[in-house]
């Protein structure tokens, strides 16, 4: 007995026939920027991660819904801000640092699970007689402030010495029938941003930080087997919400200086 002409053999058929024609991923190969135009703090700007893919999507039998998009999710963070002999300030995910889950999401914060919803998605809407090509691209960066006098202090004298920043992250092309929720990973992303930046605080305004290695990111990985993706990167909270800073002093107790948004 065959289900050639049944509903749920269609959208087997369908499901099946969602291809992807070409995926790119990349970092921009330049160094990060530092600026040090504030007296209040150090920015920097990080090289952007870009993907894209063209996907080919079969025509649609029925009457239904399908989205095509990019989720990213945060595996590992480290982001340190050390401050000489008095300690460092730290951003952390304490769900993802005390292994209760095994990536958080990076959803934008409105459209989970997606990025974002501009070009980072794209609706199919049956039925549909035709098939139909689309691009589907994101991208990312760090640009971040971090304080030149210690965090907690009244003091606005500069202390910082040293930034690290350590993050690895995944990101899914996936095909979701808004419906059922059905959800098929058509591609697994893998991708890192490392940075180091020396600080001599007693320096002038301008001539204070000094970019570390590396340089130059990483590419990041196209994977030819597909990653699942952790019920945690669907969900809230994504991982700015969820983030906390941290003081750690060198002597004495951790303090929560900014707490997370998400509670």
């Amino acid at each position: 007995m065959g289900c050639i002409q049944s509903i749920s053999c269609k959208s087997k058929v369908f499901r099946e026939s969602i291809s992807v024609v070409e995926v790119k991923a990349s970092i921009d190969p330049i160094p990060t920027s530092i600026d040090e135009s504030s007296s209040v703090v150090l920015r920097y700007r990080t090289p952007h991660f870009r993907a894209s893919a063209q996907v080919l999507v079969p025509p649609l039998p029925k009457k239904e819904t399908w989205i095509v998009g990019w989720i990213q999710a945060c595996s590992h963070m480290e982001f340190y801000n050390h401050y000489g002999d008095q300690g460092m300030s730290s951003w952390e995910l304490p769900d993802l640092l005390d292994g209760k889950i095994q990536a958080i999401s990076d959803s934008d914060g409105v459209n989970y699970p997606w990025y974002g919803n501009t070009t980072e998605t794209c609706t199919i809407v049956g039925p549909t007689k035709k098939e139909s090509k689309f691009n589907i691209s994101m991208n990312d960066n760090f640009y971040p402030s971090v304080t030149w006098a210690v965090p907690v202090s009244d003091s606005n004298v500069a202390k910082l010495t040293s930034i690290h920043r350590d993050q690895s992250f995944t990101t899914w092309l996936v095909a979701t029938n808004t419906a059922t929720n059905e959800m098929v990973t058509l591609q697994t992303i893998k991708w890192r941003m490392r940075l180091g930046i020396e600080v001599n605080p007693s320096r002038p305004l301008g001539q204070r930080a000094k970019l570390q290695e590396p340089s130059a990111q990483e590419q990041p990985q196209v994977l030819s087997k597909n990653e699942p993706i952790p019920p945690s990167a669907l969900v809230k909270p994504n991982a700015n919400d969820a983030q906390v800073l941290m003081w750690r002093p060198k002597d004495g107790p951790p303090l929560v200086v900014i707490p997370p948004k998400h509670r």
